[in-house]
């Protein structure tokens, strides 16, 4: 299964990070919209992550609930029919709830700076570095405090769970 070091923060204004994280990057962020639906699932987390009426992704993962870098386990496919594949799962599953959310998505090497302004929650930066072997781990781990360092993100500000999870209980 594919692997990442994440780590999440919850930070005042998003969008005053968004020169500094392509500074970093040498280039440019890219926009996106995305629509979460997450399913109950026993074994970690399920979500349909929707883009437009067309494009969508199913991704199951495991990440533990730690505030900082921690590991994600994921696998991610592709469906062309968001709608139906949200009725289908349900109505097998049920929803755990839904997360809506406007990302700047800025990558920095190995680094996947989103730039998150998630709706009823507020700003927030996730990191991701993309790991091929668990040994790379604690170099991955390394490398989500460097950039976490450079713009200016403070251990403080380390938010422990999903936004499903920060939704439900501001609910």
């Amino acid at each position: 299964m594919p692997a990442n070091i994440e780590v999440k923060a919850h930070v005042l204004n998003r969008d005053a990070l968004i020169e500094p994280a392509q500074q970093l990057a040498g280039a440019e962020g890219i926009d996106i919209e995305q629509d979460d639906t997450f399913f109950r699932c026993a074994a970690g987390r399920l979500k349909l992550r929707t883009f437009s009426a067309e494009h969508g992704q199913l991704i199951f993962y495991q990440r533990p609930d730690a505030a900082g870098p921690s590991a994600s386990f994921y696998t991610a496919t592709v469906t062309t029919d968001p709608d139906g594949l949200r009725q289908a799962l349900t109505l097998a599953y049920g929803t755990a709830g839904r997360v809506r959310k406007h990302r700047v998505l800025v990558v920095a090497g190995r680094t996947r700076i989103h730039l998150d302004r998630v709706e009823g929650l507020g700003d927030f930066v996730e990191l991701e570095v993309a790991i091929d072997d668990p040994a790379d781990a604690r170099a991955a781990a390394t490398e989500t405090e460097e950039i976490m360092s450079a713009l200016g993100i403070e251990p403080a500000q380390l938010v422990p769970t999903a936004y499903v999870d920060l939704i439900n209980v501001a609910r």
